[in-house]
């Protein structure tokens, strides 16, 4: 199952690509005997446009017949061991999945519209250069959950 992180803006060197870099390569590295991974971040950016063509852009980085998922804050939020779950049934279904992060503005309505799932880490508004972070580690943290390692403390 191959995971792509479709994201708004570029991420430039210092601690949140550190964070970013460092959890996808635990989630690559854990994840690789349980089907998981590679996973992937495609930046796009729209000097213009608004929302709109940010989506236009965000849609062509959406791999064929991956799993659509939008990061909002009107999604569905989880506990990590769902979050786990999740994946692994995506994975057992033999689906990839693209995990949507937007801009400062958030999602087009339209493709959010188009998302098999709205995923939310909370009521409260996050940077979306640190929804990349956190997201990251849940995908780890996914991974250690259905490996059965230690990570998780439930």
């Amino acid at each position: 199952m191959r995971v792509t992180i479709c994201a708004v803006g570029r991420l430039r060197s210092g601690p949140e690509r550190e964070l970013v870099d460092d959890y996808l390569l635990r989630f690559d590295r854990t994840g690789r005997s349980l089907g998981l991974g590679p996973a992937t971040v495609t930046e796009v950016e729209a000097k213009t446009g608004g929302m709109g063509a940010e989506a236009a852009l965000l849609s062509r980085a959406v791999p064929q017949g991956a799993v659509l998922c939008c990061l909002d804050e009107r999604g569905e939020t989880m506990a990590s061991p769902a979050f786990a779950s999740l994946l692994g049934r995506w994975r057992d279904e033999g689906r990839d999945a693209a995990f949507v992060i937007g801009g400062a503005d958030g999602i087009d309505p339209e493709l959010r519209g188009r998302a098999q799932k709205l995923l939310s880490f909370g009521a409260m508004v996050w940077p979306h250069m640190l929804v990349r972070v956190m997201l990251a580690e849940q995908l780890y943290r996914a991974a250690t959950i259905l490996a059965g390692g230690p990570y998780h403390r439930a």
